[in-house]
């Protein structure tokens, strides 16, 4: 049973911990004693950073939000979204993987309507919103609208993993190192185009990433997790994304901050930083 304050956050984590192979003598415990509130807030989505040694949970947090087995459930503590205890997959939450996820036999424009496909929208409705999505990121109706993912290159792909999240409008999107393969110029435009759409749709964000310079562009809050088993570090409050990526980034504060946070991995990735929030 959850308390009325719940109701007030978007996700919640009350202690969670996730042990792989429990009982066995193989059990792994990834993260453990989570805890952490993402607000409500009318009308805005928070952006969630998350940072941390490799192996140390991100992707387990990611999916236990998500419903996603084997991640989910949770083997000890509690995943709340808007106030109720995660039980699967659900529309109000989307996720967009590093891997490019798409339909290899599906056009670009069935693979962005294939959810709503999924929810019984007429495909007279759903291509039109497809070719919609399509267009807000970044790709031509007329001349990739038909191809496949196969005549795609990584950055476009990955546009077309997102146009196919946000379309359904999620209420939370969780995104797992989304840019991760790509080049350096085509991740910072994707970092540009990913700020606009999230704050046309206005939903909460957890993003995880390996570069400490995307995670401070990107985020309002960036979450440090230690080394395994992953525990909730830091809550960092960082400046928005109000510029574009290649200004912000060349800022004092912008690299202070940059300094100060990769700092704190490398204390955590030479074992030597004690535990503290």
């Amino acid at each position: 049973m959850t308390s009325d304050s719940s109701s007030s956050n978007v996700v919640e984590f009350r202690n969670v911990g996730k042990t792989y192979n429990s009982g066995r003598p193989d059990a792994f415990t990834a993260v453990t004693d989570v805890s952490f509130e993402i607000p409500d807030l009318p009308d805005k989505g928070e952006f969630i950073s998350i940072l941390g040694p490799s192996g140390c949970g991100k992707s387990t947090i990611l999916r236990m939000i998500a419903g996603l087995e084997p991640q989910h459930p949770c083997t000890t503590g509690e995943v709340l979204v808007e106030g109720k205890p995660v039980f699967g997959p659900g529309p109000d939450r989307g996720m967009v993987f590093q891997d490019y996820t798409s339909f290899d036999n599906r056009s670009v424009l069935d693979n962005v309507a294939f959810g709503l496909e999924c929810r019984g929208v007429s495909k007279i409705e759903r291509h039109a919103l497809a070719r919609e999505w399509i267009s807000k990121v970044g790709l031509d109706v007329d001349s990739d609208a038909a191809k496949y993912p196969h005549e795609l290159s990584g950055g476009m792909r990955q546009r077309v993993a997102i146009a196919r999240t946000l379309i359904l409008r999620p209420r939370i999107i969780l995104m797992d190192e989304p840019f991760g393969a790509l080049d350096p110029h085509t991740r910072m435009q994707m970092q540009d185009l990913l700020v606009g759409l999230w704050n046309e749709v206005q939903a909460t964000v957890f993003f995880v990433t390996h570069s400490i310079e995307e995670s401070v562009y990107l985020g309002d809050r960036v979450f440090i997790l230690s080394r395994s088993p992953g525990t909730l570090l830091h809550q960092i409050e960082v400046e928005p994304p109000n510029r574009p990526a290649l200004e912000m980034q060349r800022e004092e504060q912008f690299q202070q901050t940059v300094f100060r946070i990769r700092d704190i991995l490398e204390e955590l990735e030479s074992g030597s930083h004690a535990a503290s929030v």
